[in-house]
């Protein structure tokens, strides 16, 4: 279902041009930014190996190994969905450095997926929990920020300040500096995190604006949490 889901997407994608390509990027961006989120904050619950394991009993009580089934299906759909989308919006670009990295990615999932199923119980999930959440934070981050620059490019959301600071090096003889947005280290965090050497008021403003809100949710929890112990 996974599968099908990403041959939907590019089938979709491909149907769209100019302005509403990029409306439906800047969908898809803060559809990826949203489930993020909410993965976020479920891992920012306290125990995620006993939640996960209290939700598994609870299914397993409503039809044995079929409600078993259900949750791994849906958990499993639920993470391929969300790939799809967060590959689909990060790397607009095709090529085979995209290709490469998305699939040394998904690699990876599948040995640190493997490492957890044997020896789970060794493993140190709340540093690993902590690490995950952050990177995660950002990725989210990058996600809402390019969206609305998206947005800024359809003209649906005004920039305000087209370029609230420019860092774009000029280009000397077809080489990109290493922090321009095209350049090795600047394309690599454009990827990942949304970098943008030149972003407008508004592109900036919803980049801080989601590092706040979800800090300052983030941060009201551990202050709940220590009130309650």
């Amino acid at each position: 279902m996974s599968i099908i889901a990403a041959l939907l997407f590019v089938k979709i994608l491909g149907g769209f041009e100019g302005k509403a390509e990029q409306l439906f990027e800047a969908v898809v961006m803060l559809a990826g930014a949203g489930l993020l989120t909410s993965l976020i904050l479920w891992l920012n619950k306290g125990d995620a190996k006993a939640a996960a394991e209290a939700k598994a009993a609870t299914f397993a009580g409503l039809g044995g190994w079929w409600g078993i089934a259900l949750l791994v299906f849906v958990s499993v759909l639920r993470e391929g969905i969300e790939t799809v989308l967060f590959i689909g919006s990060a790397l607009k670009n095709p090529g085979a450095a995209s290709l490469a990295g998305a699939t040394a990615g998904i690699m990876l999932a599948l040995i640190l997926g493997f490492a957890f199923f044997r020896s789970g119980a060794l493993m140190p999930l709340k540093g690993f929990f902590a690490v995950t959440n952050f990177l995660f934070i950002l990725f989210a981050a990058g996600l809402a920020g390019r969206a609305v620059h998206e947005l800024n490019e359809a003209g649906i959301a005004p920039a305000i300040i087209d370029h609230v600071w420019n860092i774009n090096s000029p280009v000397n003889e077809g080489i990109y500096p290493l922090f321009h947005e095209n350049g090795l280290i600047g394309g690599f965090l454009k990827s990942l995190f949304g970098y943008n050497g030149d972003p407008s008021l508004t592109e900036a403003a919803a980049y801080i604006a989601y590092l706040a809100s979800i800090g300052g949710v983030l941060k009201s929890r551990k202050k709940q949490s220590r009130n309650y112990c």
